[in-house]
């Protein structure tokens, strides 16, 4: 599976980014499709997931009520949608794939794009 990002940039702080994500190969195996993030000098964190078939969605506490996630499956595309962002949202934004459920603390996605730089500015 090939995941492919894009939509990252520099936003002011209570602005808004969308986050697209491409995905190619063995789709099917997939269960969910989702985002995590790493900021300088941290670890990565988990932002949202989907479940490709069900549609179920989940969110990390920092960005519940202000990030959105969606899909679409004929495009097999996977979207961010980015509202009411802070300087704390500031990281470099990696499309997840995995073949297991995403949102359980401890995952570690087994497919990985190559990440999206989204900065917001004070």
């Amino acid at each position: 599976v090939q995941l492919q990002a894009s939509g990252g940039g520099l936003v002011q702080a209570g602005g808004s980014l969308r986050l697209s994500c491409s995905a190619s190969g063995r789709i099917s195996s997939i269960r969910d499709m989702g985002w995590f993030r790493q900021a300088p000098g941290t670890g990565r964190e988990f932002v949202a997931s989907i479940e490709r078939r069900g549609g179920t969605t989940y969110y990390g506490d920092s960005v519940k009520g202000r990030f959105t996630i969606s899909r679409d499956n004929a495009k097999n595309e996977v979207y961010l949608q980015m509202n009411s962002l802070k300087p704390e949202d500031t990281a470099v934004y990696y499309c997840t794939a995995s073949l297991g459920p995403m949102a359980v603390v401890g995952t570690i996605p087994s497919y990985w794009g190559q990440g999206t730089l989204v900065t917001v500015s004070s």
